[in-house]
């Protein structure tokens, strides 16, 4: 199983201090985050896309290509890939590159986004967000699947001979999580190809993840890729800690408050009982996140979502020892004793070669 950090990439004012860090600086400060991410032992770095304020994070290609010439084996992903306004073969290219820029170590979550005046700035509007995604996807896949394309859609210009370069490495397409909090046509279109489907799971109640990860799943059995249960599913979590959990109750609850993606509204004690966030002990951390297991089964990879609402660095890198050092060790071993037999691990670059290198073995096979 993976764990790891993601980062939707906002600048908020520090309310503890007054703070703004400027765009600089918290771009500095994410590329510290990730590189201390995989100093403690974390196996994931995602890094969400946004394009306006306030978010810094529009190109997050950019930003994970540099991240891969720091690291050596943190597996590079995107909170979000935006699947509905950017142009598909930007993106077959885009990602491609990384693959080989990072030696295989990246794979994206694609996702329609929750920002609606960003459809017009790309020239798309959003009452076509969810056939966007079905159709621009469809492309996305041929584009990698195929070397020569020829394509007509009701999106984009048509395509004839058109060849992605570079194609990908080793002639195998990056893993693609589809990425929701409400959408079960995301859920089906995962399921459809055989892709990850990535619940964010932090602003709804377990019983709406529940529902999600099940239709899914049945979903991906309906299509054939194997039993209900072996399907892959990654999960996203917002955590606080301290040793005490009065002391991290008190020290983040005006972050929380203040928060552009939930503050002013319900109260940290209502958002922590009716949704994932935990904010206390590592040991509540460690047993909150083993009880996901309870309403989606064994699953393939955790985010958490750690550096939001102002929280200076240094207090995120503090976070990021807790994780690396006291949680993350411990939620490995429960759930691989928890794990049921033939769950298939997270996919990897490696796994995804030896499997097509496996059906090509066994094709020659029935041909002989």
């Amino acid at each position: 199983m993976q764990f790891g950090i993601f980062s939707v990439s906002d600048i908020t004012t520090d309310p503890t201090t007054g703070r703004t860090p400027t765009e600089a600086q918290r771009i500095s400060d994410v590329i510290a985050i990730a590189r201390k991410a995989e100093e403690v032992g974390l196996d994931v770095f995602a890094l969400g896309e946004h394009h306006n304020p306030p978010f810094f994070s529009s190109s997050p290609t950019t930003t994970l290509g540099y991240i891969a010439a720091l690291t050596e084996r943190l597996q590079l992903s995107t909170a979000t890939t935006l699947i509905t306004t950017n142009d598909p073969v930007k993106i077959a290219e885009d990602y491609a590159m990384l693959q080989h820029l990072s030696g295989g170590r990246i794979d994206l979550t694609l996702g329609r986004g929750n920002t609606g005046p960003v459809y017009p700035w790309f020239g798309q509007d959003i009452r076509q967000g969810m056939n966007l995604a079905i159709e621009n996807y469809a492309l996305l896949r041929r584009l990698w699947d195929t070397e020569v394309v020829d394509w007509e859609g009701r999106f984009r210009t048509p395509l004839q001979g058109f060849t992605s370069t570079p194609r990908p490495l080793d002639d195998v397409a990056p893993f693609v999580w589809h990425g929701s909090i409400r959408s079960p046509e995301i859920a089906e279109q995962a399921a459809f190809y055989g892709d990850g489907f990535f619940h964010n799971h932090i602003f709804w109640p377990a019983s709406h993840t529940k529902r999600m990860v099940e239709f899914y799943r049945k979903r991906w059995e309906h299509h054939g890729h194997g039993l209900a249960e072996k399907a892959i599913v990654g999960l996203g979590g917002q955590v606080f800690m301290r040793s005490n959990s009065q002391d991290a109750v008190r020290e983040f609850r005006p972050y929380f408050d203040n928060a552009p993606v939930y503050g002013h509204g319900p109260s940290l004690e209502d958002f922590t009982r009716e949704t994932p966030l935990t904010v206390g002990s590592p040991q509540q951390v460690i047993d909150r996140t083993l009880g996901f297991r309870d309403y989606v089964g064994d699953y393939q990879r955790q985010l958490f979502l750690i550096d939001h609402a102002g929280l200076p660095l240094k207090t995120v890198l503090e976070q990021l020892d807790i994780l690396g050092e006291e949680v993350v060790p411990v939620l490995r071993k429960e759930f691989a004793a928890l794990r049921g037999p033939g769950v298939p691990d997270a996919p990897t670059h490696a796994t995804l070669v030896a499997a097509k290198a496996a059906g090509t073995q066994d094709k020659e096979t029935e041909a002989a």
